[in-house]
């Protein structure tokens, strides 16, 4: 039998910026206390271990570098994360004695390149899969590479369809209904856009791809402001937008509503027009 109810938590929290072992202890404190309220599957915003470095220009102009900007940037890629590794290993743990599922943005660090990267875990403990952002924006493509097609995937969990699309990545339609086609079901949102638009961009794909969306901001006093939320299937707000300070948004998922909202739109099925339009990615 299908799974009927599930209660899932966002976490609008702060992260300890350049501070990959402070900002994983802040994380392991709102898995335990998330878990403590029932929460089956967490989710955290982007970039959280360890940092998203809003307002820093790393020394960079066209055509030129400052030394400055190069010791920054070292400074940035020694708090990133290797996956797998001690941090993700503490991760697991921790889903692992909770019984929780988790989605977390983290900084990944592979030889000289950092990625922003979205880590799924299930309730056992296992790294079920990583996505790592296939379009940074404007000046984080100085500072991450580009992910591709390999890590875009929606995760099949004994709660549900898990996916994750990160920040400005919600604002490419082809990803979305590359996500759509798989199937997804809880699409979670990691992000630190804090903007008035963005709210209604989370209503609007949870309507869209009849899925339930859960986004979880940054908050850091003076940059980031928070604004998560969880959306059902028909768009609307089950929790949030919070703007207030840290804290963790709860809702009980009635999946019932999943197939209920495709009954007249199911975008990648019966609204679908495959004889008109056609999906490719090259993975």
């Amino acid at each position: 039998m299908p799974r009927k109810e599930l209660t899932a938590a966002v976490v609008q929290a702060g992260s300890v910026p350049f501070d990959a072992a402070c900002s994983l202890d802040k994380a392991l404190e709102f898995i335990e206390a998330a878990a403590g309220q029932g929460a089956e599957l967490i989710v955290f915003p982007e970039a959280f271990l360890s940092g998203y470095p809003k307002g820093e220009d790393f020394g960079a102009r066209v055509g030129m570098r400052t030394p400055e900007g190069r010791t920054l940037f070292r400074r940035y890629h020694e708090s990133a994360i290797d996956v797998p590794g001690p941090e993700t290993e503490r991760l697991a743990a921790a889903c692992r004695d909770r019984a929780a599922n988790l989605v977390i943005g983290v900084i990944e660090r592979e030889r000289g390149t950092l990625y922003c990267t979205a880590l799924f875990f299930d309730a056992e403990g296992v790294l079920r899969g990583k996505h790592r952002k296939v379009m940074p924006t404007a000046m984080e493509r100085l500072i991450w590479g580009f992910g591709d097609g390999s890590t875009l995937q929606v995760h099949e969990l004994p709660i549900g369809r898990v996916g994750a699309a990160i920040c400005w990545e919600n604002y490419m339609p082809l990803l979305r209904a590359h996500l759509y086609r798989q199937g997804i079901e809880l699409y979670c949102a990691p992000t630190v856009d804090d903007r008035d638009a963005w709210i209604p961009t989370m209503r609007h794909i949870a309507h869209e791809g009849r899925c339930f969306v859960l986004s979880a901001c940054q908050y850091m006093p003076g940059l980031i402001r928070g604004g998560s939320v969880i959306v059902n299937p028909f768009g609307e707000l089950l929790a949030g937008p919070n703007y207030s300070g840290e804290c963790i948004l709860t809702a009980t998922l009635d999946l019932g509503q999943i197939v209920e909202g495709k009954f007249d739109l199911d975008v990648a099925g019966h609204y679908a027009r495959p004889d008109i339009f056609k999906l490719t990615v090259c993975e």
